[in-house]
Formats: C-alpha cells, sequence, structure tokens
C-alpha cells in the first residue's frame, strides 16, 4: 500500500511517519498542502492522510481540489475540531473518513485497512513492466520468473519508477524519495545507484530498461522499443 501523509506538526509528524512506515512500509511525508496535492498527483497513492490546518492549503481545500482532478484513492482527515459540522464539511469535502485528535496510531491503522477493504479497486499489490514483476507484499523483484537480488536503494528506485511508468522523475523528486532531504549525499550518488539497478534488470542486446533523460531525470523506456 502506498500512502501519502500531510501533517505540519513536526513531532507528530515525526512519530506518525515513523509508525505508518512500520506498519505499511511505503509512505511519504509532506507539510503543507500544496505539496500534499502536488505528490498525489504525481504519485498513485491509496490512501492520502491530510490534517486539517496546514500552510498554503488546508486539508478542506487539498481535499476538494483533488476530488476535483479525479483522485480515486482513500483520504482521511486527522483534526482536533470535533464539532458535527466540521464532521459534515470534511465528508462533504470528500473524504472517506474523519479522525479526532488525540488519537491511538492503531485506530488509525485500522481505519486505513477498514478504507482499504471497501475501496472500488483493489490497492496494487504487484508492479509489473514487461517481464519485471515487483510484490509490494513481499518486496520480492522478479525477472522471467527468477528472483533478483535488489539492495534496499535499488529496491526504492525501481519501485518509484515502476509506480511512476509513464512519466519522468526528476532528480530532486528521486533525492528526496530515495535518500530523504537534507542528506549530505554527492549528485553522483543517483547515477552510480542508476547504473547498479541496470546491470541487474537491464538484459543483454537491449536497449536499457531505465531511460536518462538528460538534465532533468529519470524514466522507464517507451515499452515498445526493442
Amino acid at each position: 500500500m502506498n500512502i501519502l501523509f500531510a501533517e505540519d506538526d513536526e513531532s507528530l509528524g515525526k512519530l506518525i511517519f515513523h509508525l505508518l512506515k512500520k506498519a505499511f512500509h511505503r509512505v511519504d511525508w509532506v507539510k503543507d498542502g500544496q505539496s500534499a496535492y502536488d505528490y498525489a498527483l504525481f504519485t498513485d497513492y491509496d490512501v492520502v492522510i491530510l490534517d486539517w490546518m496546514m500552510p498554503i492549503l488546508s486539508g478542506i481545500e487539498t481535499c476538494e481540489k483533488l476530488r476535483k482532478k479525479g483522485f480515486k484513492g482513500g483520504i482521511i482527515f486527522l483534526t482536533a475540531k470535533d464539532a458535527l459540522e466540521d464532521v459534515v464539511s470534511g465528508l462533504d469535502s470528500g473524504a472517506d473518513d474523519y479522525i479526532i485528535k488525540p488519537f491511538k496510531f492503531e485506530e488509525l491503522a485500522a481505519r486505513i485497512r477498514a478504507l482499504s477493504r471497501r475501496a472500488e479497486k483493489p490497492f496494487e499489490e504487484i508492479l509489473a513492466f514487461e517481464d519485471i514483476q515487483l510484490d509490494l507484499t513481499t518486496r520480492v523483484v522478479k525477472q522471467n520468473g527468477q528472483v533478483i537480488e535488489l539492495s534496499k536503494k535499488e529496491y526504492e528506485l525501481l519501485e518509484l519508477l515502476l509506480r511512476n511508468k509513464h512519466q519522468i522523475l526528476t532528480r530532486e523528486v528521486l533525492f528526496e524519495r530515495i535518500w530523504g532531504v537534507d542528506v549530505d549525499i554527492t549528485e553522483n550518488a543517483l547515477d552510480a545507484l542508476v547504473k547498479l539497478l541496470r546491470k541487474k534488470i537491464d538484459l543483454p542486446g537491449k536497449p536499457s530498461i531505465i531511460k536518462n533523460v538528460r538534465g532533468v531525470g529519470y524514466k522507464l523506456r517507451d515499452s515498445h522499443v526493442v
């Protein structure tokens, strides 16, 4: 399951982000409504968790904009607002669920699981491109049925590319998603990681599965290229 968590409170955000990653593995954390909107349009999230009061765009505004853009994933509000009119307003904006602060993490996890069960479409468990399959549940990658051993960073890079197979992922986005912000690594780290992954998944005599978009970033090559 792929989750986007939007919360501007640093201490609460760190705690919930850590617990979400332990429970659901693939989680991104942003700290304002505009970033939540941008991320949700860029990546295929199964569930978006929105704090009500955030900078730039509020949770309500973010939710409304996402639904107008056709976002089909689940949306859960986290808020201290407990008046009936606030609950109604949140649900009417397009949210699927509403949790009042303070709350226990077990409740949030249960709401996420419940939302996954009643979703219109099952959450994607297998990501595939040509002869490559990535199982999000077991974190096993196979090519033509054979298991490929990947490092943690190689797996994360491949997952990002597979989730966004029709889009270019900029270098900035890849650095942030794989290494995080404010991490002291060189510009060459991404290129080196791509090179390592290519050695494991590219087939002899065929163009690389990973295409370098010069000056921008990387994407999966078009599947019809031979």
